[in-house]
């Protein structure tokens, strides 16, 4: 898997290069401000960027934005933890992000894609998202505060 760098016209990059990305900020803004991984452990963050396909977005050396997929690259993807931070939004980033991530080499032709939203329908809409169509074939478990705060 060769990584990918991209620029757009305002210099901003998008890298699937892991030694870029800030663990420090990503820790903090998934286990702070991220409503679906409060109090995530540092440990297990790193856990799932190790086995996962990332997407960082820098404006210079500065992480302000990030993606994260976990895919069999032939069959199926999940697709999580993205964001940008909250001072680079209302930009076009997240569908440049979303876009870039959806059109990486390695995950073309897959059957399915999944992932999660509270709040972002419309921007993955924009994408070619949908609802799931038939929501009965659908099973999970799901663990609601695997992450308890720290006593």
């Amino acid at each position: 898997m060769k990584d990918l760098i991209l620029f757009n016209d305002e210099g901003i990059c998008i890298s699937t290069e892991k030694s870029r990305l800030d663990l420090d900020m990503l820790h903090d803004f998934l286990s702070t401000k991220a409503y679906w991984s409060l109090h995530l452990p540092r440990a297990v963050m790193e856990r799932s960027i190790a086995h996962s396909l990332c997407f960082g977005v820098y404006d210079g050396a500065r992480q302000i934005g990030f993606a994260r997929v976990v895919s069999d690259l032939a069959t199926v993807a999940y697709l999580g933890d993205v964001f940008i931070v909250e001072a680079y939004r209302n930009r076009g980033l997240g569908k440049w992000l979303i876009a870039t991530v959806m059109n990486h080499p390695d995950l073309a032709g897959l059957r399915r894609w999944m992932l999660l939203t509270r709040d972002a329908h419309a921007l993955y809409r924009q994408a070619g998202w949908k609802e799931i169509a038939d929501p009965s074939r659908w099973m999970e478990k799901h663990h609601k505060n695997p992450y308890p705060p720290a006593s």
